[in-house]
């Protein structure tokens, strides 16, 4: 079996000095390693080449058979890592709480425990008669929502 940690380290290599950052990494009982990483201004393909190869040079074929693939994150999927977050502070998010909950808003701040995004509530003033809408900051911890993924908007 590959072992993960030989991966990991060839990963970290070629992750040296870029601004690419991994998102995940697996390696399956029956060899096949997947490789997901991830930059502020998107995924070249090329750069997804180089990162192959590189892993490939760092491994033996001869002594185990295996089947790699290394990808971006993809847009509009949800964020697995802290940086995705910082990499979106100011845009447009979906997050789907614990509960099931949908809510949209601006991705205002990513702290060390979770995130603040800016939702629109009904909020009743005092001397109206009606709730009216408001941007309400909303923090979630990390662990609290099922995920959080950039949405796309399309004009």
């Amino acid at each position: 079996m590959i072992d993960k940690n030989a991966v990991q380290k060839a990963v970290e290599e070629w992750l040296e000095g870029k601004e690419y950052f991994l998102v995940d990494l697996s390696v399956s009982s029956d060899d096949r390693i997947v490789v997901v990483i991830d930059h502020a201004d998107g995924v070249w393909i090329e750069d997804c080449a180089d990162l192959s190869r590189h892993i490939e040079s760092r491994l033996d074929r001869n002594a185990e058979d295996y089947e790699l693939e290394v990808g971006s994150a993809g847009l509009g999927q949800p964020f697995r890592v802290k940086r995705q977050y910082e990499n979106h502070v100011g845009k447009l998010v979906e997050t789907q709480t614990a509960d099931g909950r949908k809510l949209r808003g601006v991705l205002l701040s990513v702290e060390d425990d979770g995130f603040t995004i800016s939702v629109e509530e009904k909020v009743k003033e005092e001397g109206k008669k009606r709730p009216v809408s408001r941007e309400v900051p909303r923090h979630f911890a990390f662990d609290d929502v099922a995920y959080t993924k950039y949405l796309i908007k399309i004009k």
